[in-house]
Parts: C-alpha cells; structure tokens; sequence
C-alpha cells in the first residue's frame, strides 16, 4: 500500500469533531495524549516583537521532519497504516482525486493513507505543495499512539503522545524538541 487519497473520512473524526479552540487543534492536535511537545524549526524567539527574519538563517535543520516521523514509527503499532491530513490552503491543487475531506474551524483537509515511509524523503512529488518544513498538517497512525500538528504560521509542530515517546524525542540530539504544555501560550515570532 502507498500513500495515496482515500474515501473515507471517519478516521479524520477525532480531529474534525474536537471541541478544541480551532487554534489549539491544529499546532498540537486533538486532546487526550499524556505529554506533548514542539519541533523547534526555528529557535523560539529572545524578545517580544521578534520576527522569523531575525533569526540565524542556518539554524534550519532540514532533516527534523524526517528524523521526527523515523522516530515516531518505531512507538506505534501500524507504521504502515497511517492518516495524512493536507490542508487545502497551501496552494496545491483544488480537490485530491478521491480523497475525503474534513475540516476544523477556519481549515479544510484532504485525508490520505498509507505508510509512514512514504512521508520520508521520498515522498510522492504530488504531495510537495501539502508539506511545511517537511511535514503535513496532520500526521497520525490508525492505532491513535501519537499525533504530529504542522499549521502554517508557527515556528514548530506540536506533537502529542506517550510521555516516554516525548522524553525520546526531546533527548534527540537531531531533533530540536522541547516539551510544551497545550493550555500555555506557545512563543511565537511577530
């Protein structure tokens, strides 16, 4: 099986139906998880009214999308049974030939399936327009064990799951990732 659009969109439930602040939902995914983290793709900013262009343009780590979903296929159960969630706002094409979609307040999605490795660097060229550093909107497994959230204006991607998945991940040195609390407001740049 390889990630391809699929019809059916109740996988996408859990997410389209939480009751989460629309803004919460899509950098950290839906609730529930014991722990959750950011994937830093830049540092967090030093000083209120700091923009994304003030920060070192060599401190992108382009492999950390990659490295990140790696990790996360060895704590699930289905690796290769896996829900994609590509917004419809990044400007890829107006419709994915069959694939479902959902929505959450102020975005809509098109669901794909497949396997986690089909994310991992040789991802399919239709998919390019959906990625932001590397990652879509929402990437999760069929057996729920970890969420990944990229929305299009944070710094970094929320990741929700087992709290010894984001010790993992955050003892990573190939990853920039830092436990963070949902409920906090998160750094963001101006």
């Amino acid at each position: 099986m390889s990630l391809s659009p699929g019809p059916d969109r109740s996988a996408a439930d859990w997410v389209a139906r939480s009751d989460l602040p629309w803004d919460r939902l899509v950098t950290f995914g839906p609730a529930g998880f014991d722990a959750y983290a950011r994937l830093r793709f830049l540092p967090d900013p030093v000083r209120r009214g700091q923009r994304e262009s003030d920060a070192h343009p060599d401190w992108r780590s382009p492999d950390q999308a990659a490295t990140l979903l790696a990790v996360l296929a060895g704590h699930t159960a289905a690796p290769d049974d896996c829900f994609v969630g590509l917004w419809d706002g990044l400007g890829g094409p107006q419709s994915t030939p069959d694939a479902a979609s959902f929505a959450v307040p102020h975005r809509s999605y098109w669901l794909v399936r497949g396997p986690l490795t089909d994310l991992l660097g040789s991802a399919p060229e239709w998919l390019a327009p959906y990625l932001v550093d590397g990652l879509p909107a929402f990437v999760w497994p069929a057996d729920r064990a970890w969420c990944v959230a990229r929305d299009v204006d944070p710094h970094w991607a929320g990741i929700g799951g087992t709290a010894a998945l984001v010790s993992r991940l955050v003892t990573d040195p190939r990853l920039d990732v830092v436990p963070a609390d949902p409920a906090d407001e998160q750094p963001a740049y101006s």
